[in-house]
């Protein structure tokens, strides 16, 4: 088969890799219709993420075709999310937290690939006549649905009445802010340092858009904050615009850096949420909003071959994607 394989640092090739073997019954094997490319995979590729060792098949942003036994031929989408299933968390619906949980291309291979193995437990029904681009915006659409329900769970009024911040016009980003649209948050203000990804942003309608290097927003004027980045500056600017009594979520990993203010937390009684993955609720939840277009028309995402992969991590790495999303064609 054909896969995008990372092999170094900034180094991904498209080659010929083996086909997947030894399947267990308990197993689908599937023929991978789409695949995204996440900020995750960027965090490997870039050499960032000690978890994801070369040579690997990255992506898990998946839908497909399975290929064996009684279910062949049915249409799925992966819930990347690999969990015991027997742990306290997993049997309280709280599977993103379980202690044992493995991700599809983090150690195992992922569906950068013709084909992928995934456990049969981990696949979602997908409506038959589901766009399969849409289909794999299942995964980042949890992510964004998670991380605004925990949001949800603590504010003191509605997300309605709600002035909220997201940082970050990535997939993620974009995403967290769609969802609030459909919630009808009162305002959204979005930010983001490259000028490409504002543009789409903007041209989309995701909220108000602004460039955090030559904007100085107020301090203290939001009740949420979604940080979609996750670095020692993003931080400090969730700390400095959060409003007291506000929300801080943070669902990015980029770096471990300084810049979360803890006195400013402490005194001004800022709740600060930290946002891992997803629930099978939450990807349910998204394969509804996107089969019911409740989030758009999804025209800004970008669709280019698998044979294209290498030239779609490097214009993300370099800047140069517009679109918040690229979705790898096998």
């Amino acid at each position: 088969m054909k896969a995008l394989v990372y092999v170094g640092t900034e180094q991904v090739v498209y080659r010929d890799e083996p086909d997947p073997s030894q399947i267990a019954d308990d197993q689908l094997l599937l023929a991978v219709d789409a695949c995204g490319l996440c900020g995750s995979d960027m965090h490997a590729y870039h050499g960032h993420d000690a978890r994801r060792v070369p040579p690997l098949v990255l992506g898990h942003e998946a839908c497909g075709v399975i290929q064996n036994g009684d279910r062949s031929g049915e249409r799925i989408i992966i819930n990347p999310l690999i969990t015991c299933g027997s742990c306290d968390d997993c049997q309280a619906g709280r599977s993103n937290l379980c202690q044992s949980r493995e991700l599809i291309g983090m150690r195992l291979a992922g569906a950068f690939a013709d084909q992928v193995v995934l456990p049969a437990k981990n696949a979602l029904t997908m409506p038959p006549d589901m766009n399969p681009v849409e289909a794999s915006l299942t995964e980042p659409t949890a992510v964004a649905v998670h991380s605004v329900a925990l949001a949800e769970r603590v504010l003191h009024r509605p997300v309605s009445e709600a002035r909220a911040l997201v940082l970050g016009a990535g997939a993620i980003g974009a995403l967290i802010a769609l969802v609030l649209q459909g919630k009808g948050c009162r305002e959204i203000m979005l930010g983001d340092t490259n000028e490409l990804r504002r543009q789409t942003a903007d041209r989309h309608a995701f909220g108000n858009v602004y460039n955090p290097l030559d904007t100085e927003l107020d301090a203290a004027s939001f009740d949420v904050v979604f940080d979609a980045v996750g670095t020692g500056g993003t931080r400090a600017a969730s700390s400095r615009l959060v409003r007291p009594g506000g929300v801080i979520c943070h669902a990015g990993l980029q770096d471990q850096s300084d810049g979360l203010d803890t006195r400013t937390i402490t005194l001004q009684e800022v709740t600060f949420i930290g946002n891992y993955c997803y629930t099978v609720a939450d990807l349910n939840a998204a394969i509804d909003l996107l089969y019911h277009k409740k989030l758009g028309a999804l025209d800004w995402v970008e669709q280019r071959s698998l044979a294209d992969g290498a030239g779609a991590f490097s214009d993300i790495h370099l800047g140069k994607s517009a679109s918040p999303k690229i979705v790898l064609i096998p």
